[in-house]
């Protein structure tokens, strides 16, 4: 969903930046011409430059899995905003995060019994066009379906928002109790008691129908869902993977990106047969998965940890890009820049963005180390200020 840029700046000078590059870091001025990368250079700039004073250049983040909007339509359980309002506003913070291509996470997740869970993926999509076309969102957008394999109606309802906005990623998703992320039925209740504030009796009619429908539907919409994907050409991942059974799963079905797998067996052999793996930024940042599972930074530590997301906190990317350095011996800034803006890039086949190299788009943040911790100052989309 890009929005065309049509006044362009000629010509935008950064001079005195910490280039951050794909393979080091080092002191210099970066040239934008008509919203591309035109020239990277050391030494003096050019006259009439933005002086960045040390301050460090970075690639504009790409993020592929963000369910962050879900949280600005829903700002309390059962309490729904204004659908435009929601969406400028967590268009405002994605873009002030420094990320300038969003996918846009939208469950698609028939259950109209668990009340502000099943994500309104068709309201949310239009609104975005709309916003998009208006000329009025910061980021580039793009819809990822979060398809919930077991979810009766979730094939037509993907192939209707396939129809109708941009799909670029489907994650081929399966949360019923005791089912990969929620190995037992007692931690489903727990996890979505407290994100939907439903009671007891409410949460027995949902695990109750979650079982059933797994049991009916899981087995043939993921094949349905591949096959559509497939026919497409739309990216597919796995979500949640945590056995080898999973990834063997994954890997049958042409996956590219494995998603927050739960254990380092699955990280490991999703890695091995060259599947991407993506876990949460907000992960590294505590220190831990805040759902028990494995630690994003002992799979870095690995060197299984291929691309980061923000996933429910969009400034982490940020945080976690200058952190891992610092946490895992062997990773630089370089490699962990890339984890959240040239790898996730490649992962969503855009090769014409996420590193600073010339005859990209130029995309691009100044970020000051000044506090106790990294600050996107400025923010670039195709050579245009939009933060």
């Amino acid at each position: 969903m890009s929005v065309p840029r049509e006044d362009k700046m000629s010509e935008t000078i950064l001079a005195n930046a910490m280039l951050v590059l794909e393979d080091e870091v080092r002191r210099g001025h970066l040239v934008i011409r008509d919203g591309l990368i035109a020239e990277i250079g050391e030494g003096s700039a050019p006259a009439g430059a933005i002086d960045f004073e040390g301050d460090y250049l970075l690639p504009g983040f790409v993020e592929l899995h963000t369910d962050h909007v879900e949280g600005h339509l829903y700002p309390r359980p059962r309490v729904m905003w204004n659908a435009f309002a929601a969406v400028t506003a967590y268009d405002a913070q994605i873009a002030s995060s420094g990320i300038t291509t969003v996918f846009d996470s939208l469950r698609v997740w028939p259950d109209k019994k668990a009340v502000g869970m099943d994500g309104d993926a068709s309201l949310l999509a239009s609104t975005i066009d709309q916003a998009a076309k208006a000329g009025l969102l910061r980021a580039e957008h793009h819809v990822h379906l979060r398809c919930e394999v077991a979810a009766d109606g979730v094939v037509e309802d993907a192939e209707k928002l396939m129809a109708a906005c941009d799909v670029r990623l489907v994650s081929l998703m399966d949360h019923t109790p005791g089912q990969r992320q929620f190995l037992t039925e007692e931690h489903f209740r727990s996890y979505y008691k407290k994100k939907s504030g439903m009671t007891d009796a409410e949460m027995d009619v949902i695990v109750a129908d979650r079982l059933i429908a797994h049991e009916r539907h899981a087995r043939a919409n993921r094949e349905r869902l591949v096959a559509i994907a497939h026919r497409r050409g739309i990216v597919l991942a796995s979500h949640d993977d945590a056995s080898d059974a999973h990834v063997g799963e994954a890997i049958e079905d042409g996956v590219a990106i494995a998603e927050f797998p739960t254990t380092v067996a699955a990280a490991q052999g999703s890695h091995a047969a060259g599947i991407r793996v993506l876990m949460g930024a907000p992960n590294v940042v505590r220190g831990g998965s805040h759902t028990g599972n494995v630690a994003a930074e002992d799979l870095a530590r690995r060197g299984v940890l291929d691309i980061m997301s923000s996933d429910y906190v969009p400034g982490s990317l940020l945080l976690a890009a200058f952190a891992l350095p610092g946490l895992v011996d062997g990773i630089s800034l370089p490699q962990a820049v890339a984890m959240v803006s040239a790898n996730p890039a490649d992962a969503a086949g855009m090769g014409d963005r996420g590193r600073l190299r010339q005859g990209l788009r130029a995309d691009l943040l100044r970020v000051s180390r000044a506090g106790p911790v990294p600050v996107v100052r400025t923010v670039w989309r195709e050579g245009e200020r939009v933060a």
